[in-house]
Order: structure tokens, then sequence, then C-alpha cells
């Protein structure tokens, strides 16, 4: 589950999951909706692979959210599914994502590291990242 919190000229993504997959297909889906793709699961038409590393998870969230918004900047590229996931213990990640090609809004300007958190709790994980708008 994934919740918008407004900031000036920011949005804040916070997210409480089952799992570390989890987390990662919950920032790609409050992606879309943030780039008005909401609901293009359905008419998912093209498919990317996008690896990253980083120092460690919150990191590699932030890292993982860049490349996703690279991808719709410069390609068109709107990811609405995630499709495979394999994390490495030293904070690598390979994903294997579904989505459209589309014209979406540069909306988002930069993925920060402003209250950048990626922890477990008792009932799965909890996230949050701040995004420049």
């Amino acid at each position: 589950m994934y919740r918008w919190v407004d900031h000036t000229a920011e949005v804040e993504l916070a997210i409480e999951a089952a799992s570390e997959r989890d987390v990662f297909a919950d920032a790609l889906a409050a992606l879309a909706e943030l780039l008005g793709v909401a609901g293009g699961v359905a008419r998912a038409t093209a498919r990317r692979s996008v690896s990253v590393r980083a120092g460690d998870r919150p990191a590699l969230l932030a890292a993982w959210l860049e490349e996703l918004v690279f991808l719709a900047e410069s390609q068109g590229f709107v990811a609405t599914r995630l499709m495979s996931l394999e994390l490495d213990d030293d904070s690598g990640l390979r994903t294997a994502v579904a989505g459209v090609i589309d014209d979406p809004a540069p909306i988002v300007k930069a993925v920060t590291y402003h209250r950048l958190t990626f922890e477990p709790g008792p009932d799965g994980y909890t996230a949050s990242v701040v995004l420049d708008v």
C-alpha cells in the first residue's frame, strides 16, 4: 500500500508493504500514477530491463526510481508492472518491467534523499522517498 504526502514543490511517497519486492512494486505503481498512466497495466505493450546498484536499500530504491524517471523522460516508457526482481545482498537490483510508450509530462525533476528510508518492520517493510516535482 502506498500513499502520497504533500510537500511544497515536492511529494513524499510513503510505502507499507509485506516484502521488499512489494516495496519496489508499490513504488513503480505510484510513479506510474504520478506520470498519469495509472491503470496502464492492462495495456502494457513494452518491456525494459532495469539494473542499478547503490550503497544500501534506501539508496537502491532512489536509484531505481531515478532510472524509471529517466526512461519516462528519455524514451516515453512508463513502467506499469514489475515482472521480475532480483535483489543482491550487497544492494544490487535487477528487474524486468512492463509498461507503455506514452507521452508523460516531465513532472519529476529529481528523486531526493530527503527523508529517504527503507526499513524492515513488524509487519513487513516501510519506505519513504521524496520526489522534487
